[in-house]
């Protein structure tokens, strides 16, 4: 099967996930039915894109609870590992562990990458907007850490605008 047939769709039904977060709580996407969801997933803890990533939506989570919108960032670290990333920057979203990368799998951002020569299987640094009847609303992929929280945050305020 071909990379491009295995992309998740505007319109389709987000894949059904449950993963623990940094504090052993089991948390699955049937949670956030009363509630729009932005579900990001990013390469690893403590690395210079992925903590300006997390920062900034730790900076917009008010205003996006303000509009029933949830965050929840995604990684294949450990629970221990969220829990320091999450102390030592005071982030104040919930982070997901998926050690075992089945949700992300699951959202096809587990792919090959390639960096200084060298092929590797890692997350490809994504964003899924889901409605609260678990659409897809809108997805970024290959995502560029500075100004997204803002550019999700614009897109969500797009979207009820219209609804």
């Amino acid at each position: 099967m071909s990379q491009l047939s295995n992309i998740l769709k505007i319109g389709e039904k987000a894949p059904s996930f449950s993963a623990v977060n940094q504090h052993g709580n089991l948390v699955r996407l049937e949670d956030f039915k009363s509630n729009w969801l932005i579900l990001y997933f990013y390469p690893k803890d403590n690395t210079p894109g992925c903590t300006l990533e997390a920062k900034d939506f730790s900076e917009y989570k008010s205003k996006f609870e303000a509009l029933g919108a949830k965050i929840i960032g995604v990684s294949p670290d450990s629970q221990k590992s969220h829990c320091k990333f999450i102390n030592k920057y005071d982030l104040s979203i919930n982070l997901l562990s998926d050690v075992e990368q089945e949700v992300c799998e699951a959202y096809r951002v587990w792919q090959l990458k390639k960096f200084m020569g060298k092929e590797y299987m890692g997350v490809v640094r994504s964003t899924f907007l889901i409605t609260p009847d678990a659409d897809l609303a809108h997805i970024w992929s290959n995502v560029r850490t500075k100004g997204h929280a803002q550019k999700v945050f614009s897109k969500l305020q797009e979207l009820l605008a219209v609804a």
